[in-house]
């Protein structure tokens, strides 16, 4: 597994939330195009960002005034799961599995199975409470820190989530409306009361998940750009997407 590196700074582009969630398509789309193999990533976006899930419904899953209000953006990727809000202090990972290496991950209890249990390896090493909850929730006393969702392709999983270590939970919470989908453990909380921060050094924990993973060299992100941007086009930078549902 290679390490997709962005310098950020070369591309200004990747900035924007639209090519970072672009990015994570076209590593799914470049390996079913045996173009790249199998990756992981980090990333961390620079402003408070809503990102809805590829089913989500805007207005049943955020306070869309309160956002327009704060200037927040609000995208959609190509994954299932709710809608999470990224920002400052959520790290975001991402990795591509072959399921030709891994068959047993087309089945999505097993592919949450695979991918968790080696995110969960790597946050203990620096959160020894943490464990795993609900479908693919991390947690720490019975608090959610982490959340993850998934898309299974022909040939690949794309697996990506966040990981809270210093987010401002207040934005999150006013963001978000009420989860339509809950785990029993949430116990019909608020975010306020569901949601936390925990103690991880970000630049460890890149660290730790690389070494869970197996990474063993690198991709620059610039042999992705022309995959992303074919797919800013038909997607990601389009209105009519991230408002669809």
């Amino acid at each position: 597994m290679k390490e997709i590196v962005i310098d950020a700074a070369a591309l200004p582009k990747l900035n924007v939330p639209a090519y970072q969630l672009a990015i994570d398509e076209a590593a799914l789309s470049m390996a079913e195009a045996g173009e790249i193999g199998t990756t992981f990533r980090t990333w961390e976006l620079s402003s408070p960002t809503v990102i809805l899930g590829r089913s989500s419904k805007i207005e049943l899953e955020t306070d869309r005034e309160f956002c327009r209000r704060r200037g927040i953006g609000i995208y959609r990727r190509c994954s299932g799961g709710a809608a999470i809000v990224a920002g400052p202090g959520c790290l975001m990972y991402n990795v591509i599995v072959s399921l030709d290496e891994h068959p047993e991950a087309a089945k999505i209890d097993r592919a949450h199975q695979l991918v968790m249990s080696r995110v969960l390896e790597a946050v203990k090493k620096q959160l020894p409470a943490a464990r795993k909850q609900g479908i693919c929730d991390l947690t720490e006393g019975d608090r959610k820190f982490s959340g993850n969702a998934l898309r299974i392709s022909r040939r690949h999983l794309l697996y990506h989530g966040t990981l809270l270590y210093d987010v401002d939970l207040e934005v999150l919470q006013r963001c978000l409306a009420f989860a339509p989908r809950q785990p029993d453990y949430r116990d019909g909380r608020d975010h306020g009361a569901f949601v936390t921060n925990v103690p991880l050094d970000p630049t460890l924990l890149r660290k730790d998940l690389a070494g869970e993973f197996g990474v063993d060299g690198q991709i620059d992100a610039r042999d992705l750009i022309p995959t992303a941007d074919k797919l800013i086009e038909q997607r990601y930078g389009r209105e009519a997407w991230h408002t669809r549902h």
